[in-house]
């Protein structure tokens, strides 16, 4: 089968894209810069294909005789000094993905979002049907959200779209922004990560990164069109998650609670400092506010629909930790 992978120099991209051409299938790995298709160049079935979410007819080009669309490219930085180019990249550059998979031909499309989208959890995991407590906290989520109405808009219209949501990703890859989790364990390991926001007791969920990429070979292999799916994996408040990292890797570190609204001020002063310098902040007041709150998700749709089966969080700590003290083979930052 030929395959177009949006966003395939990405931390997830890279690792579908070679997953599915060492399948025997053949990628069309769409990229931006030749300086990120280091791991994808020279790797049998992949072909290298130019382009961009908003250049149309560049993703023609891309998608020319696919017959799926992987949709994972996204604009997922905590922070851009201008909002609308979240909703630019992210709407309507899925609106153009899939306007160009239509008029390609391409019979199924799976889509990653976030689970950002999903609600807050209040005393119960979150699952898909959850209904919203809160708005939006960050334009990332709010573009995502809006993203997923595109592709209900094109299934409506008789188009064969998959969403997926995956939680808080983590494991081997790119330390980039979307590995931020994996960052934030190095950093555990050489003793330079020391606080936790508010009482260290909101839940979060976390997921390894060969989970996510099986979820989203299972969604489109078995997804039903129109139906979104959590791509979860362990609940665990921030103090847990810590005391299981200290626990398999033997090293502690003191760490140190920050009460919310004193991290808020800090943000407020980052973001305004950012917005004039333009160096990406830290913290932003929306995240700060994310503290505040329990993230836990239940990925039982996708376990029963799809075969689902998520690694236990200490067995994806575990294989991170000896992965990193090796040296991280293709770590970038």
């Amino acid at each position: 089968m030929k395959i177009l992978i949006t966003g395939a120099t990405g931390y997830i991209g890279t690792k579908l894209s070679k997953r599915l051409a060492g399948e025997g299938h053949t990628v069309h790995a769409l990229y931006r810069s030749e300086s990120k298709t280091g791991e994808l160049t020279h790797v049998p079935g992949i072909v290298l294909k130019k382009g961009d979410l908003l250049d149309p007819h560049s993703l023609e080009h891309a998608v020319q005789d696919c017959e799926a669309v992987f949709h994972v490219a996204a604009f997922a930085k905590p922070w851009d000094k201008d909002p609308q180019t979240f909703y630019n990249y992210n709407v309507q550059g899925a609106l153009n993905v899939f306007e160009a998979a239509r008029q390609g031909g391409a019979r199924r499309i799976v889509f990653t979002s976030t689970a950002g989208t999903i609600s807050p959890s209040d005393g119960t995991a979150s699952h898909e049907s959850t209904p919203r407590r809160t708005d939006y906290f960050t334009d990332y989520d709010r573009s995502k959200a809006q993203a997923e109405a595109t592709a209900a808009s094109f299934t409506a219209q008789g188009m064969d779209i998959v969403t997926v949501n995956p939680s808080r990703v983590y494991g081997p890859g790119l330390l980039s922004d979307s590995n931020g989790v994996t960052r934030m364990v190095k950093m555990y390991l050489e003793g330079k990560f020391r606080l936790l926001p508010g009482d260290g007791n909101s839940i979060g969920n976390y997921v390894f990164i060969d989970d996510v990429v099986q979820g989203h070979v299972l969604a489109m292999q078995q997804g039903r069109a129109g139906e979104r799916y959590i791509l979860g994996g362990g609940n665990a408040s921030f103090n847990d998650f810590f005391r299981i990292l200290s626990g398999l890797s033997g090293k502690e570190v003191r760490m140190f609670k920050i009460p919310l609204p004193v991290m808020h001020v800090a943000a407020r002063f980052m973001e305004m400092r950012a917005n004039l310098t333009g160096t990406p902040p830290v913290l932003t007041p929306p995240w700060v506010r994310r503290y505040g709150y329990h993230w836990e998700l239940s990925s039982e749709k996708a376990q029963a629909e799809l075969g689902y089966a998520p690694s236990p969080l200490e067995h994806g700590l575990a294989e991170t930790v000896k992965w990193l003290r090796q040296g991280g083979e293709g770590v970038k930052h």
